[in-house]
């Protein structure tokens, strides 16, 4: 496979979803091998002919069961992350070497009531607000610099 360039990296999107305590929503991923962090924010790919906002409110649906949400920022630029070599192999048919990925902040605007992990077809198992400062610790090694960006990006939003 070539893994040069923009097109090495499948095109997604993001959701730093936030209550009106400043905690972020974070979902227990169903699909994680044993062992390995479990948890994250919404996310997933951009569909042809959809917009990277069109995407995110189409994510955050599909993943929280929930449109109760305001979009606050976006990143200025597309973050990326690259997949260990075991899992480069394997997902997105190997394709790709990881994602490039415009991220979005909304404020969630709804009650936890409003939260559906069954929705859809479920990506979550359970989910949870955190303290954005935890994010980190809680997803797998290989995006942990892209949630430390996230972090400093809209660190003025999340009151760090």
């Amino acid at each position: 496979m070539n893994h040069d360039g923009d097109t090495a990296y499948r095109p997604g999107v993001g959701i730093v979803l936030v209550n009106h305590e400043r905690k972020v929503f974070v979902g227990r991923r169903i699909d994680m091998p044993a062992g390995w962090p479990a948890w994250q924010m919404p996310q997933g790919g951009i569909d042809a002919n959809e917009t990277p906002m069109q995407a995110a409110l189409r994510e955050l649906f599909e993943e929280t069961g929930t449109d109760k949400a305001e979009i606050v920022a976006e990143t200025a630029g597309w973050l990326r992350y690259d997949l260990p070599p075991p899992i480069t192999d394997t997902a997105w048919g190997g394709r790709f070497r990881g994602q490039r990925q415009k991220w979005f902040l909304m404020r969630f605007d709804g009650e936890d009531a409003d939260i559906d992990l069954g929705r859809h077809e479920a990506e979550f198992d359970a989910w949870r607000w955190v303290e954005p400062r935890l994010l980190p610790e809680l997803i797998v090694a290989f995006k942990r610099p892209l949630y430390t960006a996230l972090l400093d990006e809209f660190r003025g939003h999340l009151g760090l």
